[in-house]
């Protein structure tokens, strides 16, 4: 995976490299329990060992990374548990930033998030799953962006650190779905009307019911009915884990 990292500038490395993995894990370029190796990383990002260390360990303090038995630094893997918890708390702080986001965005704004949605349904319809995920995030964090909170969205970023590498186990074993039509259509709809209630709705729904069977997964994994390593594995090699039963 460290080879979608893209190599850092000579100024300010820790900052850069910090910056680059953190935006990297929130767009779910990292599965949870990908291990980083520090000279590997290093080199891909054509630094000294030093900032990538120092990035390692920030990220671990904020609990994006854990720091395992020899010192190997992986990417965390939340619980059940974990995930529920902090999807309770973004129901909440996303709702409030795409609430605030919708009398500030820009025509043009909502035109790109309509072009991200399109193009995220075409690369899940056609298996391109990290490019699928990486499309839910820019189009979720356009909109939290848009609300003009950097408070807000800090936060909201430092949950996402945590859940965003977590998403990967959506694809392609827990796609989501819902009740009737895809919620960033209601979203999108909402944005046009300048109606925020709609857009906080929209962005619960499509957290609940798009994650629906990610939760299974997750009951799986908890339950110890299938591995990471088996999810993983399958996704790379084409194959589904179902999430019922």
């Amino acid at each position: 995976m460290t080879a979608s990292i893209a190599p850092i500038a000579r100024d300010n490395l820790t900052t850069r490299v910090y910056e680059e993995l953190r935006n990297a894990m929130m767009e779910g370029r990292f599965w949870p329990g990908h291990r980083f190796k520090i000279r590997e990383l290093a080199a891909s990002l054509e630094v000294s060992e030093t900032p990538v260390r120092e990035a390692l360990m920030q990220l671990v303090r904020e609990k994006g990374l854990e720091m395992e038995a020899g010192r190997s630094i992986t990417v965390a893997r939340l619980s059940l548990a974990q995930y529920l918890e902090l999807r309770s708390i973004r129901l909440h702080l996303e709702g409030m930033a795409g609430a605030a986001a919708t009398t500030r965005i820009e025509p043009r704004e909502i035109d790109r998030l309509a072009a991200i949605h399109e193009r995220l349904v075409a690369n899940e319809d056609n298996g391109r799953w990290f490019e699928a995920v990486r499309d839910n995030w820019e189009f979720h964090h356009s909109i939290y962006l848009a609300a003009g909170m950097p408070e807000l969205l800090a936060i909201i970023e430092g949950i996402w650190l945590r859940n965003g590498p977590l998403v990967n186990y959506q694809y392609p074993h827990a796609r989501p779905t819902y009740d009737n039509r895809h919620r960033h259509l209601d979203i999108l709809d909402a944005l046009r009307a300048r109606d925020e209630n709609g857009v906080r709705k929209g962005i619960q729904q499509d957290m609940v019911e798009g994650g629906r069977l990610l939760v299974k997964v997750l009951e799986k994994l908890n339950d110890g009915t299938v591995t990471p390593e088996e999810l993983r594995s399958a996704a790379q090699n084409g194959r589904v884990v179902s999430a019922a039963g």
